[in-house]
């Protein structure tokens, strides 16, 4: 069983046992008539988790929006949901602050590039597509497709799993941002 699996499990059954033991006390008292017949506990879903951990925030220019939208794109031509556009905008604000980066000279990282500082020595494309948006946010999410379960599990953990970074936790400040554009972008 691989690791995020199995800790998604652990995490499933984690939760079942504190739903128990709080709705255990709840329930044994049911029969009790109750001064106010609110229910007791409200379960709360939304459709995407919360963000974990401290967020942060960058104001966007042009170029940064137009690749919020570019990314956007992509994802509803891959006939993805709104988390996969969250999980791709939060990646690209970790990897490049949402800039179409080409070689940096010194400061590059290995061969990295693009949207997503993918490498082309990893297999990612030419150097031409990966600094294409649609074609890094496209191969992004043909990564992320292959990871079993991404849509329910925490933003930094799908993105790591198709990023591979040194940084592994990294992404999950950017979530509410991501969300945000998302929102601010998706139907429009």
């Amino acid at each position: 069983m691989n690791t995020i699996f199995r800790k998604s499990m652990l995490s499933i059954a984690g939760l079942a046992f504190a739903g128990g033991v709080f709705a255990g006390p709840i329930a044994a008292h049911a029969a009790t008539p109750a001064v106010d017949a609110k229910p007791a506990a409200v379960a709360v879903q939304s459709a995407a988790p919360k963000p974990q951990g401290d967020q942060s925030h960058i104001t966007l220019n042009g170029e940064q929006t137009a690749n919020v939208k570019a990314i956007i794109a992509a994802t509803k031509k891959a006939g993805l949901p709104e988390r996969a556009a969250v999980i791709s905008i939060a990646t690209s604000l970790q990897e490049s602050k949402l800039e179409n980066l080409g070689h940096l000279g010194d400061a590059n990282d290995h061969d990295s590039l693009g949207l997503f500082q993918q490498r082309p020595t990893s297999g990612w494309g030419t150097p031409e597509q990966i600094t294409n948006p649609e074609y890094s946010t496209t191969a992004f999410l043909k990564g992320l497709r292959q990871v079993d379960g991404w849509q329910d599990m925490p933003l930094t953990d799908a993105a790591q799993t198709v990023q591979v970074s040194a940084y592994p936790d990294a992404y999950a400040q950017w979530e509410q941002q991501a969300t945000d554009l998302v929102g601010q972008h998706w139907n429009s």
